[in-house]
């Protein structure tokens, strides 16, 4: 491949990042939650709860913004702060049952817009788009 032909392929790439990012941004909007707090409601979904520290490593930000968006989704109602039974001066993170409500809603609206944005391809193409990109993560 030459290098015209890489950056075409990377152009290519980013610009349907760029188009799936919008069309998740899109897909939230029912809810006025952010891309950073869906990330988060996610994580947690998957989670019986986290300390905080956790959460911001899993979401590959760093604590004071995972503390933002705990706090954004706290006075929403969507998650609860609870004291970590295995340590007293730790603090767990975990949904409330309207968060995983939301959290669930979320993820099958974020499924939806994929299916949708997807469907462009052939079922063949689309298996060999996601071997494609789990072999590049």
């Amino acid at each position: 491949m030459d290098e015209h032909e890489e950056t075409g392929l990377s152009e290519a790439f980013w610009a349907v990042a760029r188009r799936l990012r919008h069309l998740t941004k899109d897909a939230l909007a029912p809810w006025q939650i952010t891309p950073s707090q869906s990330r988060a409601l996610n994580v947690l979904g998957r989670q019986e709860a986290l300390r905080l520290n956790e959460l911001a490593e899993q979401l590959r930000i760093a604590p004071r913004s995972a503390t933002e968006v705990v706090d954004d989704l706290q006075a929403r109602g969507l998650v609860e702060r609870r004291a970590d039974p295995a340590d007293r001066r730790a603090t767990l993170v975990a949904l409330t049952g309207p968060g995983r409500d939301t959290a669930q809603a979320i993820e099958a609206a974020r499924r939806a817009e994929a299916d949708r944005f997807f469907s462009a391809l052939d079922p063949d193409d689309r298996a060999q788009l996601g071997r494609i990109l789990h072999k590049l993560t």
